[in-house]
């Protein structure tokens, strides 16, 4: 926006302030009243987005700006006005002279604040939140950006309601595809990580989490990795302040602890209560004992207690840390004034990791702390796949492979270890040849090191047996699994989790080879299994009960199979949430299951539903959506309305193009069904080029005599055959007829 410009006749925008996570913030002169002001106008969103959701923002933006300005405490921030100028939602606010927390303690050098200004910090920050909270109002992002300390000794909140907004519409959570930063999680409640409903005790524990932070310089889980802070909000005792700052006083630590406990009902009931604690604190601090125990003061130094790991919600999926109080974003801002920002547009971080230079050849005996930095690196790439970051995942387990080969040796388990989880990172990231390789490496190495038997060397051949799957070698794969399943019988029982997850994959591998019955049959036996052993709504046997409707659905049992994944959708929905990327998978096979029927009217309306659930969670352009909207084009062909089929193609296989490469199998499969539709809408020259793109891309990818590219070249034949160029159709069904029997001869 240009300097000058005048917003609604009203408000000259003067100079820029800084940027935050919902938009810039600009000083600005209220012509009308002759005073500054802070407007911030909140960054549009994208192109990507349609109308419906469009109007829903501006409708949410304006029911919480009323929220916002309707709040009258000295310790939240004034709003005056808002509205929305040529197409941008802006708020009008008091102008604040002075600093938020996060450039207090970037002055400070990121060293602790004095205690005597975090009490009263935290006095005044507690008096405002229990104004608010009285009137139902929770903030749910609270952390030093949004906490200001003007130059006359006020404290004051920023962005209530604002915060709201950016939750509710997918800001700081959902539409991490925006390219718009995701709320940093070092102030997350553990109720706001596992998406449960939160209420004023979340904003209690965020506000500890940003007194933990003023008292000894970093926040409680201070990791730079996003899953190992979420993890250790959800998991792990903060370690008490008073051991990073001795002279801290008791009374203050153990608030700040109290304001921590992992469930709500352990921290204070409320703001006032916190309140009452700190006057009591300060009159007498030796004296005063806190109203509520906290479980690490109960326990102190005690492990979180071992139990199986709950799922993180899928919103986490590729989150970064973010910025924790840093000031960094705001160097423009002059020294005197700052608006209320909540962190800059900043682009997603890399998670990469610095490589640490070997140590000198002492290989018999390497330091400690070096075996130890590798250990820390190596779980870091743990948790960047489970964040689905793979390409990054990847390059830190390839440095630790290499760092630890030189240090420990190239069989010794944890260089073993390593060279497993590149394995794993690249046939995740469709480098399925190289995976192989990798995991042969780790398999000929665990079986010298450790033996053939060991579950570790079972572990890297049960993965070769995968990897084949995907370069479509299932035979092979058949064979590697069915040696590795006898092992596992005999040495772990035929009901052990690992011998049923091979039986799961080797009946997978059956039905690729066409042996429906067996995959069926093998199926339906490891589902009873994991039933009786796991549980009927444990998520491995809904993954076998998945398996069980797809071999059905193989068969030609389209009504068994219908019910067996509903039926599947519906356990996980219970277990697992409506949101979780299994339930919309099952969801997407019942359409699939619809169409086979010849329901397609159904099919299309489980579509639509199902693209605005998987826009909404996971953005417009991921695989999903573009999967369930190629479900969506392939119905409307069915039912004959094949011009919207086709523009539904196009536009999905573009996309595709974009997001995935034109020779990605989703892509090629999208450029197939353009064709479709252009064949039954009688352009065959056109079908024919497509069709042919679609046969040379899968030919030079996958092999002249993969399935899938023989079956494009069949397309192209009929194309042919359309045209009236029968002798060319008969030459290259001939040449597909041989390429299928050489194919079959060689799998025996």
């Amino acid at each position: 926006m240009a300097d000058t410009r005048l917003i609604q006749g009203r408000y000259r925008l003067l100079d820029l302030i800084g940027r935050g996570g919902m938009g810039e913030v600009w000083r600005a002169r209220d012509e009308s009243l002759g005073r500054k002001v802070a407007v911030k106008c909140l960054k549009p969103l994208g192109p990507q987005h349609d109308q419906s959701f469009t109007r829903v923002l501006r409708e949410r933006f304006r029911r919480e700006a009323r929220v916002a300005a309707a709040l009258q405490h000295r310790g939240v921030t004034v709003v005056h006005d808002f509205g929305e100028n040529d197409g941008v939602l802006f708020l009008v606010m008091e102008l604040l002279e002075g600093r938020n927390l996060s450039q207090l303690l970037e002055d400070n050098r990121q060293h602790p604040l004095p205690v005597t200004d975090v009490v009263d910090i935290a006095d005044q920050v507690s008096s405002a939140l229990a104004y608010t909270h009285e009137q139902g109002i929770v903030h749910r992002d609270l952390k030093p950006a949004n906490i200001m300390r003007l130059t006359d000794g006020t404290v004051k909140i920023c962005d209530f309601g604002i915060a709201r907004l950016g939750h509710d519409i997918g800001f700081t959570s959902r539409l991490t595809g925006t390219g718009i930063a995701m709320g940093t999680p070092h102030y997350m409640s553990p109720e706001q990580i596992s998406g449960a409903e939160v209420d004023q005790r979340s904003d209690l524990y965020s506000f500890g989490c940003v007194l933990y932070e003023l008292v000894t310089g970093a926040p409680p889980f201070d990791m730079e990795d996003a899953w190992a802070v979420l993890v250790g909000h959800r998991d792990t005792a903060p370690e008490p302040p008073r051991r990073h700052r001795g002279e801290l006083p008791v009374y203050l630590d153990r608030i700040v602890l109290d304001l921590l406990a992992k469930s709500p009902d352990e921290r204070p009931a409320d703001a006032r209560e916190l309140g009452r604690r700190i006057t009591a604190g300060r009159s007498a601090p030796s004296a005063y004992v806190p109203t509520v125990v906290s479980p690490s003061l109960r326990r102190p130094g005690a492990a979180p207690p071992e139990r199986p790991e709950p799922a993180l919600p899928s919103w986490t999926r590729g989150m970064t840390t973010g910025h924790k109080a840093s000031g960094a974003a705001l160097r423009t801002t002059p020294p005197d004034a700052a608006a209320g920002l909540t962190g800059e547009w900043i682009p997603r971080a890399t998670g990469r990791h610095t490589v640490v230079p070997p140590p000198a050849p002492e290989r018999p005996a390497p330091a400690p702390s070096v075996v130890a930095a590798l250990v820390s690196r190596h779980n870091a790439g743990l948790s960047l796949g489970r964040l689905s970051r793979w390409a990054e995942a990847g390059e830190v387990h390839r440095a630790v492979a290499a760092e630890r080969e030189h240090v420990l040796g190239p069989d010794h388990p944890d260089t073993l270890a390593s060279r497993y989880e590149v394995g794993f990172t690249l046939s995740r990231t469709g480098r399925p040849a190289d995976a192989l390789r990798e995991y042969g490496r780790v398999a000929e190495g665990r079986e010298r090191a450790l033996g053939a038997d060991h579950l570790d060397t079972l572990a890297a051949r049960q993965e070769m047996a995968y990897v084949l799957g995907q370069l479509g070698r299932h035979f092979e794969a058949h064979q590697v699994y069915t040696q590795v399943l006898a092992v596992r019988e005999r040495t772990a029982g035929p009901d052990h989790p690992d011998t049923l997850r091979c039986r799961h994959n080797l009946a997978f591998n059956l039905s690729r080879l066409g042996r429906l019955e067996d995959s069926y049959r093998l199926a339906r036996d490891v589902a009873a299994a994991r039933a009786r052993v796991l549980g009927a709504t444990h998520p491995d046997t809904l993954v076998t009960r998945y398996e069980v409707a797809y071999a059905l659905g193989q068969l030609g049992h389209w009504p068994e199979a219908l019910q067996t994944y509903r039926d599947v959708a519906e356990a996980r929905t219970r277990a697992l949430g409506a949101d979780h990327p299994d339930t919309l998978a099952a969801r997407y096979e019942v359409g699939i299951s619809l169409g086979r029927l010849g329901r397609s009217a159904e099919a299309l309306e489980l579509y639509r539903v199902l693209i605005e659930d998987r826009t909404r969670i996971n953005g417009p352009a991921d695989p999903e959506t573009l999967r369930a909207r190629h479900g969506l084009g392939v119905n409307l062909g069915r039912l004959g309305r094949w011009e919207e089929a086709l523009v539904e193609a196009r536009d999905v296989c573009a996309i595709r193009e974009r997001v995935l490469g034109a020779g990605h199998p989703d892509t090629l499969v999208s450029r197939r069904e353009v064709a479709v539709g252009l064949g039954w809408l009688g352009r065959w020259p056109d079908a024919l080029t497509e069709y042919r793109r679609v046969a040379a891309a899968r030919e030079q990818v996958l092999g002249p005599g993969h399935p899938d590219t023989l079956a494009s070249r069949n397309d192209e034949a009929h194309c042919l055959e359309q045209l009236g160029r029968g002798t060319e159709a008969v030459e290259l069904y001939r040449r597909v007829a041989a390429l299928r029997q050489q194919r079959a001869s060689g799998a025996h």
